[in-house]
This record gives C-alpha cells, sequence and structure tokens, in this order.
C-alpha cells in the first residue's frame, strides 16, 4: 500500500470485539495499532494520523480525569485535521459525555460495534 494512503491508528487497549485492521485496509487505510495508551501518543506525536479508533475506558480511580483517553485527545488537538472514534460501553455514557463537553470526538459508537457503521465513520472522517 503506498504512503499516501491515510493513517489510522487504532487503539486497542481491552479489546473484547473483532480485529478491524482488515476493514481499515479495504478503506483504503494504512494502520498501525498500538495496545498502550502511551505507545499511541507517541505514535500520534509521530505521525498524525488522519484517523484514530479509540475505546472509552473509563477509570473511577482517576482523581481528575475520566479515562487514559483524555491524554489522547490533548495530543490530537495540537492536529485538526485528525478525526477521532471511539467506542464505549453504554454503561459509561454520562462519563463519556463529561469527555466529549471537553474534547471533540468525531463519532461515537456503542459496543457491540456494527462493522458496516464502523466502516461509514471511517470513510465520512476520511472525506472531511
Amino acid at each position: 500500500m503506498s504512503t499516501a494512503s491515510p493513517l489510522l491508528l487504532s487503539i486497542v487497549e481491552l479489546g473484547g470485539y473483532p480485529n478491524f485492521a482488515p476493514l481499515y485496509e479495504r478503506l483504503g487505510c494504512r494502520v498501525v495499532v498500538e495496545n498502550s495508551m502511551r505507545k499511541a501518543l507517541a505514535a500520534v506525536k509521530q505521525n498524525a494520523p488522519k484517523v484514530v479508533v479509540a475505546e472509552f475506558n473509563f477509570q473511577s480511580d482517576f482523581r481528575d480525569r475520566t479515562s487514559s483517553l483524555e491524554s489522547l485527545m490533548a495530543v490530537v488537538q495540537r492536529s485538526p485535521g485528525t478525526r477521532v472514534i471511539v467506542f464505549y460501553e453504554r454503561e459509561y455514557a454520562d462519563q463519556l459525555a463529561r469527555l466529549q463537553a471537553r474534547f471533540p470526538l468525531f463519532r461515537v459508537m456503542a459496543y457491540p460495534i456494527v462493522e458496516e457503521q464502523l466502516a461509514a465513520n471511517v470513510r465520512a472522517a476520511l472525506v472531511e
């Protein structure tokens, strides 16, 4: 695949859903998968991906944040062309709303993730 293909960063910390990398590749993306937020932050700083797909993993033990996704969003803000799609558990919708009040998320998707809807969201992110 050409390096002119848009970069999609997939952050899979907990998983529990299908590997969507083949879907992203079919949509014409170069895919980088990271399994820790620390590595994902470095990848965003180095590469400024067009699309980031990440999980919202609510962490009640954080005093001043809802999840490590806030660290990611603080870095993504420096790359205005990057679109972020977030997977979340419906039971944490209120906590996700607090994050959305502070940071613009391109799309949010509740589990279970429907592949056709994910494909539509990635396509939309690639054209914006």
